[in-house]
């Protein structure tokens, strides 16, 4: 799987009417220079029914979004068979295949990790984490979702707060969407 840093994003699903994707601010140039602290990698698309996240590049990450909604409207909104969709569009454009970028997709009924190998992924719990701090924010996300009776905000915030402490690539400015 690539590694990007620079970013973190965390997503949890608590049913279907709590679902939340959020991500720290840091913009990262290479591997010394925090160019932004504030940058927001997370957006609500779809008519407000599709959260997303992205780790990697900006601009390669903006660029898939847009496909990735476009997939939504061929697929009448149905998730899995859009990102399916991408990761194939995205593995096999040669224009595309050079896009640094990982995505995380959710809405009311699943969770996805769209990668650029053609790898659509659905996580076996509902929590899911990518990107530099990665790891940190699952291992968080993994004991909070299971241990407590936090809500998919609050374990999603908490988690990136600790990875943020943590993970040089990450910082504590948080943005969140819900569905």
């Amino acid at each position: 799987m690539i590694e990007f840093h620079a970013t973190t994003i965390c997503a949890v699903r608590r049913g279907p009417d709590d679902i939340c994707i959020g991500g720290d601010g840091q913009v990262t140039m290479g591997e010394s220079t925090i160019m932004k602290n504030g940058a927001k990698k997370v957006r609500k698309i779809f008519k407000n029914t599709v959260v997303t996240g992205f780790a990697g590049s900006v601009a390669d990450a903006f660029s898939l979004t847009e496909k990735f909604e476009k997939k939504l409207d061929e697929h009448a909104g149905n998730l899995k068979r859009a990102a399916v969709d991408l990761a194939q569009l995205w593995r096999s454009d040669k224009g595309m295949r050079n896009l640094e970028a990982l995505m995380i997709v959710a809405d009311k009924d699943c969770m996805l990790i769209i990668s650029g190998n053609g790898e659509v992924i659905e996580p076996d719990q509902d929590f899911v984490a990518i990107g530099s701090g990665g790891n940190y924010a699952y291992a968080a996300a993994n004991g909070l979702f299971n241990h407590t009776d936090m809500t998919a905000e609050e374990i999603v915030r908490e988690s990136l707060k600790i990875a943020a402490s943590i993970c040089v690539y990450t910082n504590d400015n948080i943005s969140v969407e819900k569905l």
